[in-house]
């Protein structure tokens, strides 16, 4: 069983059993729920639910008494799909909720909430995230064709103190009092920011040497205005936060910051350095099984911290490397996190989050496309929504 980090060799092995039954709330179990068309002794139900996160990994701290660089913040997707003939995406007459079994509070884990006024000008309640979202209540249906939850404060300790970066969201679709489909998806989080490595010490604290550092190559007083926002002077799009006009965005700080130093002794991966770190290991999917790394698509640190680059918005394409004729990848002007293909599914419904596509080299990571299918890699076989296997060719491109 593997939910964080990796051996190199496990790197190379794409996972093609599935070894993970963990217990949920309400007494059901991963791989029986009912109704789901796809996988050993299930039987074609009416619905199907795909659940996904929009990012591989969400990071976040263990401390926040000297600075914010990321709150307690995940996001969760699902698309609800009718099964037929023809399938028919619902958007509407249904609920959709989410919940975690293993994972019911955040308060007493962490002390973002203590610091939350100070950090963002408002009282946050015990266990409820920027945004309002708690650890389990229901979807908001969007534009995309999907239901979504952001602000999930979530942290990567189970009730039962163990430490996870990979938990499963249990995601149900209901009309009424009637269950549609359920399914499990993963959504990550990790506070193994590595700022430690490089500051800090016997004699001064993490916090007390990156605010002092600052304070001395910019001519701050951050050393005395404790606990600080990152966000309130550098622009970060993953907050929406704005920023200070002038001033490089966080992104660009710290890469550029960065670039011209090297890891600290022992790190292989100088982007695990810093954030989500080498025991996480976040880069989980089938091209990492197949050796590419993250400088491979993203580039370098000079690159990253570019100030000609928009943090979230600027990242790497999938038709910048794949090419395939009559498949669309991307929808034109999208991410590959926002677009649809397929009759409308989601990108993400399909394949899987950015960092944990299909055949991921981690067995939770392939949970979901084991439950609906009986096998690792991408949602292909049709019948997991089609009552009957389409004669017609299957078109990788969005056409509802």
């Amino acid at each position: 069983m593997e939910l964080r980090g990796r051996s190199k060799g496990s790197r190379a092995r794409v996972v093609t059993g599935l070894t993970l039954l963990l217990a949920l709330g309400g007494g059901l179990a991963a791989g029986v729920f009912p109704g789901q068309p796809g996988g050993e002794g299930f039987a074609p139900g009416t619905h199907v639910v795909l659940g996904t996160n929009d990012l591989g990994m969400h990071c976040m701290q263990q401390d926040y008494a000297d600075f914010l660089v990321l709150p307690p913040y995940n996001t969760l997707h699902a698309q609800v799909i009718r099964r037929g003939q023809s399938p028919e995406i619902i958007e509407g007459d249904i609920t959709v909720t989410y919940m975690f079994g293993e994972n019911t509070r955040s308060a007493d884990k962490v002390n973002f909430w203590d610091y939350a006024p100070a950090l963002f000008g408002v009282t946050v309640p015990p266990n409820v995230g920027l945004t309002g979202s708690r650890l389990r209540g229901t979807m908001t249906r969007t534009a995309n064709k999907d239901w979504a939850v952001t602000g999930i404060p979530i942290t990567p300790i189970r009730d039962d103190g163990r430490e996870d970066a990979y938990q499963l969201a249990t995601i149900t679709a209901q009309q009424g009092s009637t269950v549609l489909a359920r399914t499990q998806a993963v959504v990550p989080v990790s506070w193994e920011i590595g700022c430690n490595l490089c500051h800090g010490g016997p004699t001064e604290s993490v916090g007390d040497s990156v605010l002092r550092l600052h304070d001395q190559l910019h001519q701050t007083t951050l050393s005395s205005q404790r606990p600080v926002n990152c966000s309130a002077c550098h622009a970060d799009p993953a907050l929406g936060a704005p920023g200070v006009p002038g001033v490089s965005t966080f992104s660009a700080a710290m890469h550029g910051a960065h670039a011209d130093r090297p890891p600290p002794p022992g790190v292989q991966n100088s982007c695990y350095a810093c954030h989500p770190g080498e025991r996480t290991d976040c880069q989980r999917d089938l091209h990492a099984s197949r050796g590419l790394t993250c400088t491979d698509c993203h580039g370098g640190m000079v690159d990253v911290g570019s100030p000609l680059r928009t943090p979230w918005v600027d990242v790497p394409k999938c038709g910048g490397c794949h090419t395939r004729a009559g498949f669309e990848f991307e929808e034109p002007g999208k991410l590959f996190r926002e677009s649809r293909g397929h009759g409308g599914v989601t990108c993400l419904a399909c394949h899987g989050s950015p960092h944990a596509m299909g055949p991921a080299v981690t067995t939770i990571d392939n949970h979901q496309a084991m439950v609906q299918q009986d096998m690792t890699g991408p949602i292909r076989n049709c019948l997991v929504c089609h009552t009957s296997q389409p004669e017609d060719p299957f078109p990788h491109r969005r056409d509802d």
